[in-house]
This record gives structure tokens, C-alpha cells and sequence, in this order.
């Protein structure tokens, strides 16, 4: 027995890109135009100061917040924190910590709205101490720079590692090895991330444009935030078994799928069903 995705579904793409800067806009309009989903992850003590013009040249440009606003107000799109202030959680203390993460998620929940529960750490550093104040601000779910090179399912989300940055040399090997795998024992998750001002840094939109004309449009893959993944996951955790293991109960809110013996089941929330 093993999770399906919504529909029975057996794979999902999602992916993760950091800082709110201009270049998501461009991005954007790559990812809508193949049905791919991305969280972004944003510091909203950093928005660029409304009317700034940056000097010819420069990569990294924020935005200010009324240009992100119009960006991400069609909801296709996650957004996630990414603290205050991009600072590192390792070097700051508890009491610093928790006022990064909570002041960015309230921020960012007033000018976007919705209840956010993810996040990308700052230059992908945590420790214990970060992972505990996380748990504690509500955040379901935070991406580290660990790239995995496969599409298992994540173990713990607060440590959560991507199959791989977009600079990868193995990303469109790992793209091809993700569409033949039959995925016949266990669900399976391509997780992408980066920073869209990288294209433009390195010349190269056509690493993501042939990414996602390859990975885009199919009806075998669940494009996905990373927050709707990771919820649609701890509730299917929560599924109750009989001691035979024969009768379900969902007591969440969510339909869920699984596999069971080859064949594939749904369970709608509140339901009992016998196998």
C-alpha cells in the first residue's frame, strides 16, 4: 500500500524560487505557460523602496512591494517566508529567530493574504534550534539547498532537501529519469529550486523554458505548490487503520488516494471505507 496523489495520480512536480526579485516575472510567464506551480519565498523587510532604479547592470534586483503584489495576486503561486530580513537562523538566537519567521509570515499574510506555512531558509543554513522555532511559528514545511538527486518523498519537512537546483548538470538526465519511472511502488516528487535572477546572470532562460516544455502539460504529474504537497502528505499520515488493516477512516478535510494490492482508492474526508 502506498499514497497517490489527488486523481490517483503517481507523480508531482512542484518547485521553489527565492527573494522576490524582478526576473519572476519572467519566470512566471515561462511556468504559467506549461502548467508548472512555484512557491515563492520572500523578505518583506527587504522590498525595494517604491520608484527605486537600479544602475545599468545590476542582477539582483528586488522588488518593491506594490510591483509584487501584482505579480503574485493570481493565487497560481505560493507564497512563503524566507525571514525578515534573509537572515541565517544558525547565527541568530532564539528570540531573533522567532521574530524573523513570525514578522515575515505576518507581513507577508496581511499583503497577500491566506494563512502561509512555508518557508526557504536564508542561505539554506539551520540547525536544531532553527528546525524548534519553526515547529513553534506554525511553519509546516522549510526547503534547505540539499539537493537529493531523487523524487522520494519527503521523511521530515522542516529539513526538506529539492531533487536539485536548476544549475544542476544532471537536471535534464534527472528530468528524463523522472518521466520513465513507473513510480509502481511508491509515489514520486521532482522538486526544482533556485533564483530566477540567475538566469539572467548566466544567460541561460533556456535551461527553465526546456525544463518546463519537457516536464509541462502531461496528464500523469500533479503540478503542485509546495505547500499543497506537503499538506495533501501529513493528511494522508493521518489515515486510521483497523488492527487487520482492512477498514479506513479519513478524519481530515482532504480526499486522499492510495494504492492498495494494484488497486487504486479514494477516501473522501469523514469517510470509512473497507478494502
Amino acid at each position: 500500500m502506498f499514497m497517490l496523489f489527488p486523481n490517483g495520480l503517481r507523480k508531482a512536480l512542484t518547485l521553489s524560487y527565492d527573494d522576490g526579485v524582478e526576473q519572476d516575472a519572467e519566470l512566471i510567464s515561462i511556468l504559467n505557460l506549461h502548467g508548472l506551480k512555484c512557491t515563492f519565498n520572500l523578505n518583506s523587510g527587504l522590498w525595494a523602496p517604491e520608484g527605486t532604479v537600479y544602475p545599468e547592470g545590476t542582477i539582483h534586483r528586488r522588488m518593491p512591494l506594490s510591483q509584487a503584489k501584482l505579480l503574485y495576486a493570481d493565487g497560481e503561486h505560493e507564497v512563503a517566508v524566507h525571514c525578515l530580513t534573509h537572515a541565517s537562523l544558525t547565527e541568530c538566537n532564539t528570540e531573533q529567530a522567532v521574530w524573523e519567521v513570525m514578522k515575515d509570515r505576518e507581513n507577508l499574510e496581511r499583503d497577500f493574504g491566506g494563512i502561509i506555512r512555508g518557508m526557504a531558509y536564508p542561505f539554506g543554513t539551520y540547525n536544531d534550534q532553527a528546525v524548534n522555532v519553526l515547529r513553534t511559528c506554525g511553519i509546516r514545511y522549510a526547503r534547505t539547498v540539499h539537493s537529493t538527486h531523487d523524487f522520494s518523498m519527503p521523511q521530515d519537512w522542516l529539513r526538506l532537501g529539492a531533487t536539485c537546483h536548476h544549475s544542476d548538470p544532471q537536471l535534464m538526465a534527472l528530468a528524463d529519469r523522472f518521466l520513465a519511472d513507473p513510480a509502481s511502488f511508491c509515489p514520486r516528487l521532482f522538486y526544482l529550486w533556485g533564483h530566477s535572477y540567475e538566469f539572467e546572470a548566466d544567460n541561460n532562460w533556456n535551461v527553465i523554458e526546456e525544463f518546463a516544455e519537457k516536464m509541462g502539460g502531461r496528464e500523469d504529474i500533479w503540478y503542485a505548490t509546495n505547500i499543497e504537497i506537503c499538506n495533501y502528505h501529513l493528511a494522508y499520515q493521518k489515515l486510521e487503520f483497523s488492527a487487520d488493516g482492512k477498514t479506513v477512516f479519513n478524519p481530515t478535510a482532504t480526499e486522499l488516494w492510495f494504492n492498495h494490492r494494484g488497486t487504486a482508492y479514494s477516501i473522501k474526508p469523514g469517510e470509512t471505507i473497507t478494502l
